[in-house]
């Protein structure tokens, strides 16, 4: 009897597993296919719905926003290396007067959380355009 106990145990772990790991690959599909179209669309018509002071950077094109609850989320690319988006951002949102509560920088993307203007939210970037000096740019932005 425990042996069948264990056994069934094990079964279902081992499906539990399959099932979590199935669902990962859907949603990186998903997220590649989003990750395109971000970066080949053409450019919003109007300013993008961010906080006052947002900084202007004149490599970043942003093609893509919708609202998610309370969270706007803006998607687009920068035109230039990871590093200089990277670096772009986190120094023109501290003179825009807003704080960096985090920043990591990886081999293919990295992430800037900031607050400020009664917001807070994360700059995404991601080595996905298929480009080398393409990165995807990822704004969320909620209250704070």
């Amino acid at each position: 009897m425990f042996r069948s106990i264990r056994t069934c145990s094990a079964l279902a772990l081992f499906a539990l597993v399959l099932v979590a790991c199935g669902g990962g690959s859907k949603n990186e599909e998903e997220s590649s296919g989003e990750t395109q179209a971000a970066c080949s669309r053409s450019a919003l018509t109007g300013a993008p719905d961010l906080p006052k002071g947002w900084p202007n950077l004149n490599e970043v094109t942003y093609t893509l926003q919708e609202e998610q609850g309370p969270t706007t989320v803006v998607e687009g690319y920068f035109e230039g290396t990871l590093q200089a988006a990277h670096d772009d951002f986190k120094r023109e949102l501290e003179t825009a007067g807003f704080t960096i509560l985090f920043d990591e920088i990886e081999e293919d993307d990295s992430e800037v959380s900031w607050k400020g203007m009664g917001r807070s939210g994360q700059v995404g970037l991601r080595e996905e355009c298929g480009s080398d000096d393409k990165i995807f740019v990822h704004v969320t932005n909620r209250p704070a």
